[in-house]
């Protein structure tokens, strides 16, 4: 019985043990879309490659900024080991349930809007690292400019409520204005409100640019019943738009910036590297694409240079 009973309190002392050393990862993704579904699977391949044990607490805070301050409570209340904040509004509700536990964020454009400071160099300095899907706005612009150069009024449909859907449009804007093009703004800030303000837009506009707009990912449908007919173009962000309601864009792969965000957190987690000064990664590369059938319904003829979207 004695020899019984050691071997059971040993195969507990594994177990307990096991348990105690399971790696759990947090995921708050702000919305289900194309592209941050993508930069979603992408960590957990990378992160599951190399870490097979890796559990994944995986949340949808359903477009709710308010969602995700609940879901990185819990997290925190829970103890995860890292989180991946898969959006802006997730990196914000991180860094304020917490100042110790590695935050990881991906789909972020502006890390400097995303942290409220004024400066970014690189590296956060706290808790904080991760991926950009910020893609060359001034490349965007050109791209109105070569395809559609009878052009004058642009219009710029984005969630107001998305801090770095403000960034790219600002910034666009000072772009459009070297290339001569006129543009006006047109903002929403509930999804609600989409079908509206594009139907103004296409009803102002010679073409529409959507910046990488988590609220216009989820309705590219919406935005498509009403462009098309009105035979508007749309300059888009990203391939997941571009793909609903666009004919070009100039886009990142965000499976390849999940991925390279699921190798940080790898050494993280495996090899103590030191989140605060790990550099925030940009894509490794940019392509121009476009949208068969939206190009065909409008009579665009696409340069040779762009490749079609799946």
């Amino acid at each position: 019985m004695k020899k019984v009973l050691v071997l059971v309190l040993a195969c507990m002392l594994v177990m307990a043990t096991t348990v105690a050393s399971a790696t759990t990862v947090g995921i708050c993704q702000l919305v289900q879309h194309e592209a941050l579904d993508a930069a979603t699977q992408g960590f957990k391949d990378a992160l599951s490659a190399k870490l097979p044990d890796v559990e994944f607490d995986e949340q949808n805070a359903s477009g709710d900024a308010a969602n995700c301050v609940t879901i990185m409570s819990t997290f925190v209340s829970n103890g995860v080991d890292l989180i991946l904040a898969n959006a802006t509004a997730p990196v914000q509700a991180g860094v304020a349930a917490t100042a110790d536990i590695p935050i990881l964020g991906t789909s972020v454009t502006d890390y400097a809007t995303a942290l409220g400071v004024s400066e970014f160099n690189g590296t956060s300095g706290i808790n904080v690292s991760g991926t950009t899907d910020l893609a060359p706005l001034d490349g965007q612009a050109a791209m109105i400019k070569e395809l559609f150069p009878d052009a004058k009024k642009v219009g710029l449909i984005y969630c107001s409520a998305e801090a770095n859907s403000v960034y790219q449009v600002k910034t666009i804007e000072g772009y459009l204005e070297e290339l001569g093009l006129e543009y006006a703004e047109y903002s929403f800030t509930d999804s609600n409100e989409v079908g509206a303000v594009a139907q103004s837009a296409a009803d102002g506009s010679d073409v529409i640019y959507i910046p990488t707009d988590n609220t216009c990912a989820a309705y590219t449908e919406n935005i498509a019943n009403i462009v098309i007919p009105a035979k508007v173009p749309v300059v888009a962000g990203e391939e997941g738009i571009c793909r609903g309601c666009g004919v070009v864009t100039l886009t990142i792969s965000y499976y390849d910036i999940g991925y390279a965000t699921g190798e940080m957190a790898y050494e993280i987690l495996a090899n103590g590297a030191d989140i605060s000064t790990m550099p925030v990664q940009a894509a490794p590369q940019f392509t121009k694409k476009y949208n068969a059938v939206n190009a065909e319904a409008l009579g665009i003829t696409v340069p040779e240079d762009y490749v079609a979207l799946d």
